[in-house]
């Protein structure tokens, strides 16, 4: 039995490398894909919301010598590429799907609304919205938690490479433990980097909880959804 019945899906652009230092890799792609399906089997309503870091990031960008807003532009269009090749991977899996962007480019993609967006999830189609908030100066993880708070889902799932929130760095510091439950304020006195700040204070003021899980194992997101406690709960006290 589903522990959630809608769910909002950030995934990592990075991840979507796989064991490529560019771009992305299909076997990746393909192993997300079969686990979205899995949940989606299970009746759960799935919005997903990927990064586009595999191809560009606007604020290394800007230290290129990018303008700042140019280059989260195009970090925005690195999104909606990962969210084609997802959409494509999920359609070979036979799962319907609808790719929204936050700023209008049709033929690609349809211009994005909560109610296109849940009338989709209702109907069991996975909704992928693209182009993070549309606006420069936000990150994807800000558009995760927007988009969440939008469509109204019980969770942010935040699948990355590692498997939750940790005291320090796990791969640079060897003595550093992980928490099975933190709050939102601890997260922001700490210090800890789960998610830019704007990020989570719009989780904390809207009462969405994350969970910070390894989505790069195949069937850990099949385990978030079925209650197992694998990763980090962040809540509000």
């Amino acid at each position: 039995m589903a522990k959630f019945k809608r769910v909002l899906l950030k995934l990592s652009g990075e991840s979507l490398m796989g064991s490529q230092e560019y771009g992305i890799d299909s076997q990746r792609l393909n192993d997300y894909a079969t686990q979205i399906k899995e949940i989606v089997e299970k009746g759960v309503q799935v919005a997903i919301v990927i990064g586009g870091g595999n191809i560009f990031r606007g604020l290394s960008g800007s230290t290129q010598g990018f303008d700042r807003v140019k280059g989260d532009q195009m970090g925005m269009l690195a999104t909606v590429i990962n969210s084609l090749a997802l959409g494509s991977a999920l359609k070979n899996h036979g799962v319907s799907n609808r790719v929204l962007t936050a700023i209008r480019m049709e033929p690609i993609g349809e211009f994005y609304s909560k109610d296109k967006a849940v009338e989709s999830l209702e109907k069991g189609e996975v909704v992928i919205l693209s182009g993070g908030t549309g606006n420069p100066y936000f990150t994807t993880d800000t558009g995760s938690s927007l988009r969440g708070i939008e469509v109204e889902a019980d969770v942010m799932l935040k699948g990355t490479r590692v498997d939750g929130i940790y005291t320090a760095d796990p791969e640079k510091d060897p003595t550093a433990t992980k928490y099975e439950k933190i709050t939102f304020d601890e997260v922001y006195s700490q210090g800890l980097k789960v998610m830019d700040l704007t990020a989570t204070a719009m989780c904390k003021e809207n009462n969405l909880p994350v969970i910070v899980f390894d989505m790069d194992t195949i069937g850990n997101l099949v385990k978030v959804i079925d209650g197992e406690n694998i990763g980090t709960y962040v809540y509000n006290n």
